[in-house]
């Protein structure tokens, strides 16, 4: 080593890689404090745990056994669908068996799927003792987990929806779906989505700040990068569906008409909102079993990945070009020319990142010298499912074929070669690859060739005769057929195909009872001989120390840097601060910022959860006194876990190895919450510009029928309180200096913002303007309301802040209440000034 040693910005410096393993032997009691500290949950404590090693599990095996289920489903359909003319299934009953088959699969396996992998392996991956918002993680998988059972459930009473995953208006309006069946999926749905939002807010937050100190970017994990790209669009895609079943819902409890041409509604809103979501949803299912692939396939192949800054831009193109994608979907509508070359040409051209990642695996499968293991053979297969359902996207993507082909079983077969290929098989790679991680026991490689053989010859003789008969005329969703039309052996080949396929999963489910064996004192270890920081010596509390990153391939080309690690010479060998810990380092060089205390087990995210979830499901069956009731403990619940969330520690600054000193406490740009306020804060504009968008796409279809707004004049008091509130909310955090006038000032803030909201809805509501007479009444009510639950959830923030005032929880050392609160409300009243200038200046000001 020569030269003086370079000093950071923030103090950290970068030749502690070279000096750090020489720390000599740790002083003993460490490695016993952190077992304690992050002891086993005993007896049913572990319903309480929060630490990834148990909720990421938890959350994999919940979502897999939502694939069984829906699985089950889906051999119902191919059963009544082997021969023509079935009575096996009545025709009410496969509607809601085909519905919930793709709903469950969507939403309740695919998407939690794989945010379920991300929570179980990105701790592990970036050397941090857990996520930043255990909690969080926790409440996501217990909401989603009640929520999803409780709406599987609703197939037993005969409530399921019956319209299809994709929910389609006029069909799921109250004219055409009287009764609760759709609620449930409206409610339902919407609840689910927060949940993976929650835990996209989690994965983001993660991987941006807690990684290992020296994980810049360039040497961060190719799946902490999917992970990171498809958060990201999980908080951009998904308040849209959200934003849609709301609507859907309101239209069918309270007859506002978003979706009815009879009132200026219209119906092609919901395909707009939908598939906004909907399409970037398969990429979103993609990405994540893309990284895994990425990481897989060196070990496999025993080399590095082949192109790995191709293959990160190519996530970060997908993410980019699939929003464009949507209309893909809507080629048959009747879309303006312009519109359908537009979106064909994106349908096509998001097909070229997907190659850069396909030929990079396929270039560091050839460079290397493959094992053809159970995570091997997935690995290959995925390969060849994919680029066949790859290359039928293309073809849909051609406007004229698509016109042919729409609606038939061809797209049935090109959607399931498509995510079967790029996410199921993967997805089994990824659980043979990595559960020596988590079990005492790896699963067998004997069962595991059994599983795939069966599966992969099940998926071709389920699916490919079905490019046949929907090229011959099979519509999509019908319940039978009649004979002689040549569907009857493509049929019965893919109902034995799917039996097959069926055979796979329960081998490996035999093989998951058999050998699974998680939460012991050991675990099987790195058997397939990968590279990165998931399999050095770990514990419940991750890492035994956190090491200081040189490489793309830790375990590869830092020798002995499993040793040192489990000898405890890097970063946190012990707990400096008695309890959950882990580091906090900046987003793009990974320098030690400050050490995060970590929260410990307690019930309350659970409780936040079963109220949660009852809270929907109770006003799906119109309980709305319950609801009401389950909502506000659901309130409660949350607030008391945030409650002690910032409190400092007596050591203001501790000493985390190497005798780096940082600080156990910090606010800003620097904290884990400033970013999920951020990030949260993200989600609800994506709600904001989707309604702007639904209030424009409206008005065009009816632009003579909608009312002038309220005069200029009574745009002053309200945009002159939400300017005043948002200069309150934003200076409070400068005033921390007298905590009273601090808290005040958000109190006063929130007093205004009310007062912009209601003389905004008294304007609108003197007009005449009522929600049930026309579309702009509906819409305009649905942004006044988006807005008032913004104020009311500010109001609860607002008590929130003054309680913690009285209780000695807020001043200059304890910033973080106002701060937050602060970003929120300034928020809320830039949300507020948009809603006012949009509704009330357009389309008056194109007159």
């Amino acid at each position: 080593m020569s030269g003086p040693p370079v000093q950071s910005e923030t103090g950290f410096d970068p030749t502690l890689y070279e000096r750090f393993p020489t720390k000599g032997r740790r002083p003993k009691g460490e490695l016993e404090q952190l077992e304690a500290i992050w002891c086993a949950p005993k007896g049913w404590q572990w319903i309480m745990a929060i630490n990834n090693n148990y909720v990421g599990v938890y959350y994999v095996g919940a979502a897999m056994l939502f694939f069984v289920l829906a699985g089950v489903l889906a051999l119902l359909m191919r059963t009544q669908l082997a021969l023509p003319m079935q009575g096996v299934l009545a025709q009410e009953t496969y509607n809601q068996i085909f519905t919930m088959h793709g709903t469950v699969m969507m939403f309740l396996f695919a998407v939690p799927a794989v945010e379920a992998l991300g929570v179980l392996l990105l701790p592990q991956m970036l050397g941090a003792r857990d996520l930043p918002f255990p909690r969080l993680s926790a409440y996501a998988f217990w909401a989603y987990l009640i929520g999803g059972l409780a709406f599987f459930c609703s197939l037993f009473f005969g409530l399921a929806p019956n319209g299809g995953w994709f929910m389609y208006p006029p069909l799921t309006s109250t004219t055409y779906s009287p009764g609760i069946n759709a609620d449930f999926w409206l409610l339902g749905i919407g609840f689910i989505e927060i949940s993976a939002i929650a835990g996209a807010i989690e994965i983001i937050v993660g991987v941006l700040k807690t990684r290992a100190p020296g994980m810049t970017l360039d040497k961060l994990p190719v799946f902490a990068w999917a992970m990171l790209v498809f958060a990201g669009m999980i908080i951009i895609a998904f308040p849209s569906v959200i934003l849609a079943t709301t609507l859907l819902e309101l239209e069918r409890a309270l007859g506002w008409p978003f979706f009815d041409a009879a009132r200026g509604g219209d119906p092609m809103l919901w395909q707009h909102l939908f598939w906004f979501f909907g399409h970037p949803e398969v990429y979103i299912i993609f990405l994540p079993a893309a990284g895994a692939m990425s990481t897989i396939v060196p070990a496999v192949a025993r080399t590095p990945l082949i192109g790995h800054w191709l293959v990160v831009l190519a996530f970060l193109a997908t993410g980019f070009i699939s929003f464009g994608v949507w209309a893909h979907h809507m080629f048959t509508t009747g879309l303006p020319g312009v519109s359908v070359g537009m979106f064909s040409a994106a349908s096509m051209a998001v097909s070229l990142p997907a190659g850069v990642q396909v030929f990079s695996w396929i270039a560091t499968v050839a460079s290397g010298r493959m094992k053809f293991n159970a995570p091997g053979l997935f690995v290959l297969g995925s390969l060849l499912i994919f680029v066949m359902g790859g290359l039928t996207g293309v073809m849909a993507a051609m406007v004229p074929f698509d016109w042919q082909a729409h609606d038939t079983y061809f797209i049935v077969a090109h959607l399931h070669y498509v995510l079967i290929g790029g996410m199921v098989f993967p997805l089994f790679a990824a659980i043979y690859y990595w559960t020596p991680m988590v079990s005492a026991r790896p699963l067998s490689e004997r069962l595991g060739r059994w599983t795939f053989w069966l599966m992969f010859a099940g998926m071709h003789l389920a699916f490919l005769p079905m490019h046949l008969t929907g090229l011959m005329g099979m519509p999509r969703r019908v319940y039978t057929y009649a004979a002689g039309r040549d569907w009857e052996w493509p049929n019965l080949i893919s109902s034995i195909g799917a039996f097959v396929f069926a055979a796979g999963v329960l081998i490996w489910v035999i093989d998951m009872i058999r050998n699974f064996r998680p939460f012991g004192a050991s675990e099987a270890g790195n058997v397939y001989e990968g590279g990165g920081l998931e399999w050095l010596p770990a514990g419940l509390y991750s890492t035994r120390s956190i090491p200081v990153v040189t490489s793309l391939y830790p375990l590869w080309d830092q020798k002995n840097l499993a040793r040192d690690v489990a000898a405890g010479r890097y970063f946190l060998p012990g707990a400096p601060t008695g309890g959950r810990e882990t580091l906090v380092t900046s987003p793009v060089n990974a320098e030690p910022q400050h050490l995060l205390r970590m929260p410990v087990p307690s019930g309350w995210h659970v409780w936040a959860a079963v109220f949660t979830a009852g809270f929907f499901l109770l006003l799906t069956v119109q309980a709305y006194a319950a609801s009401v009731l389950s909502g506000v403990l659901a309130i409660v619940c949350v607030l008391r876990w945030c409650w002690f969330l910032d409190h400092p520690l007596p050591q203001q600054t501790v000493d985390v190895g190497a005798g780096i000193e940082l600080p156990t406490y910090a606010s800003g740009p620097s904290s884990t919450g400033w970013w999920a306020m951020v990030v949260t804060l993200v989600v609800g504009g994506m709600v904001l510009a989707m309604s702007v968008f639904s209030y424009v796409f409206l008005w065009s279809r009816n632009p003579d029928a909608w009312r002038p707004a309220p005069n200029v004049a009574s745009l002053i008091v309200p945009t002159a309180s939400a300017l005043a509130a948002g200069i309150l909310a934003l200076s409070a955090r400068r005033a921390l200096a007298r905590p009273w006038l601090a808290t005040i000032m958000i109190l006063a803030a929130v007093l205004l913002l009310g007062l912009s909201f209601g003389i905004d809805l008294s304007a609108w509501r003197a007009t005449g303007l009522r929600p049930q007479a026309n579309a702009q009444g509906a819409i305009v009510h649905a942004v006044l309301a988006w807005q008032g639950f913004f104020v009311a959830v500010a109001a609860i923030m607002a008590l929130y802040v003054l309680l913690r005032r009285l209780y000695g929880y807020v001043g200059p050392n304890r910033p973080a209440t106002i701060e937050l609160v602060g970003l929120f409300l300034a928020y809320t009243a830039g949300q507020g000034l948009v809603g006012l200038g949009v509704m009330r200046l357009f389309p008056a000001g194109l007159a």
